[in-house]
């Protein structure tokens, strides 16, 4: 029996022929990441432990993402202690504010994760990377200190379901749309510790950076991975970007899959997950007969940050204005997504709607800060979780949903269509 991309990854990191679910291995890894919030844990215990270096300063990273510029006191202490931590290490990829972008958006736009790496990091949207054929995922501040020592981490060999994708989005139809769908699907627990495996012919009707949307929210489906098989556009996104070689790993013709999942892509409609669970998904054409009113929509995040997301808004956004006592805040992925925003005449389109454009940040998605909702509010945002006190007060609501769906309801005011506005 042959091996999926998975199995392929972690059995060539633990030094073995063949590996199968349920195997416990220690893998080597390719490159570890923390960022402001859960870094700091990590620091302490490596110092516990009575570590004197780390196992590679190049690969690691640490982006100070979540609470930066400090937003208070309380970060600004945190941020200076991972601070001195990278001083002391000479850890080659710390980003400083000026530098920094949201986690997830920044590594694969510097080529820092590539194919076939196996990738670990102290937060759980790091299956993001799988987008490029990588084995990524998320672990607690434990297991990355023990990471940074050693250079390795132990796994058991998750089954994989496979998501065989055929034919091409229809209208306003986006990958964020696709995901929302399968999390509808299958529930978010439906791919508990399992690999999420993306192919078929329908992959390469999918941008590099619609899949990295669609890697990003793996996790909301309890996946310990979501991974795409490498093709000629992610060869080329990695080309431009690499910082080292690479290895593609393709799944065997004869893999074992716990389970193989179809989808049309042309048969999905644009999503919205109501609260409080990604999997309580609508399709627009119901979701708009509730009349759900809103307070306020949020466009950016690890999840849909990229220039892409941006362009799609303004797309919609452009000669229009957002709806009276709406907040609409946008907020690019990277320093280099801000400047190319700003190239192709975004920003302008944003400002004269009445958004607000703003640094890259995870500030709003986790409620940490530019964009915290009072009790009883409502936001449609094109993050990726929508918990009871996600973005701010308890009694608030989150709307999941693309970035044409988010904008087109911050100009209507209530839960729109794309369509109802263009």
């Amino acid at each position: 029996m042959g091996m999926t991309i998975v199995e392929k990854i972690l059995a060539k990191h633990s030094g073995k022929d063949k590996v199968e679910p349920g195997d416990l291995v220690i893998a080597d890894l390719d490159f570890i990441l923390a960022n402001d919030i859960t870094a700091p844990l990590a620091i302490k215990e490596f110092y516990k432990i009575g570590a004197k270096k780390v196992f590679d300063r190049d690969r690691i990273a640490i982006v100070p993402d979540h609470f930066t510029p400090n937003k208070d006191i309380k970060s600004a202490e945190q941020c200076k202690f991972v601070r001195e931590f990278c001083k002391k290490f000479e850890i080659t990829y710390y980003f400083e504010v000026g530098e920094v972008g949201i986690e997830h958006a920044l590594l694969p736009e510097l080529g820092l994760v590539l194919p076939g790496d196996a990738i670990i990091g102290a937060d759980s949207h790091t299956c993001t990377y799988g987008a490029l054929g990588a084995f990524a995922t998320g672990v607690g501040s434990t297991d990355l200190a023990a990471a940074m020592i050693t250079g390795k981490a132990w796994f058991k060999i998750p089954p994989t379901i496979k998501f065989n994708l055929k034919g091409e989005f229809k209208g306003w139809t986006t990958a964020k749309d696709l995901i929302l769908y399968i999390i509808g699907k299958i529930g978010v627990d439906g791919a508990l510790y399992k690999a999420m495996e993306f192919g078929g012919e329908g992959v390469k009707n999918i941008s590099v950076e619609g899949r990295l949307t669609v890697s990003n929210m793996a996790i909301e489906a309890g996946g310990k991975a979501g991974i795409f098989e490498v093709d000629d556009k992610t060869i080329e996104y990695v080309e431009e970007r690499k910082k080292r070689n690479y290895t593609i790993y393709k799944p065997d013709k004869d893999a074992k899959y716990e389970k193989i999942i179809e989808i049309n892509l042309s048969e999905i409609e644009p999503q919205v997950a109501f609260p409080h669970l990604p999997e309580n998904t609508y399709p627009i054409s119901e979701a708009t007969k509730k009349d759900i009113k809103i307070d306020q929509v949020v466009i950016g995040s690890c999840t849909n940050g990229r220039i892409e997301d941006l362009r799609l808004a303004a797309k919609i956004l452009k000669g229009k204005k957002v709806a009276k006592y709406v907040r609409c805040i946008i907020i690019p992925g990277t320093q280099n997504i801000y400047k190319q925003a700003i190239k192709e005449g975004l920003v302008d389109i944003f400002i004269d709607a009445g958004a607000v454009f703003t640094m890259p940040t995870c500030g709003p998605c986790l409620g940490g800060h530019l964009g915290i909702l009072a009790k009883g509010e409502k936001a449609v945002s094109t993050t990726n979780r929508n918990f009871v006190g996600r973005m701010g007060h308890p009694e608030s609501e989150v709307y999941l949903a693309s970035p044409a769906v988010a904008a087109a309801s911050a100009i209507t005011g209530k839960i729109s269509s794309p369509e109802e506005v263009m």
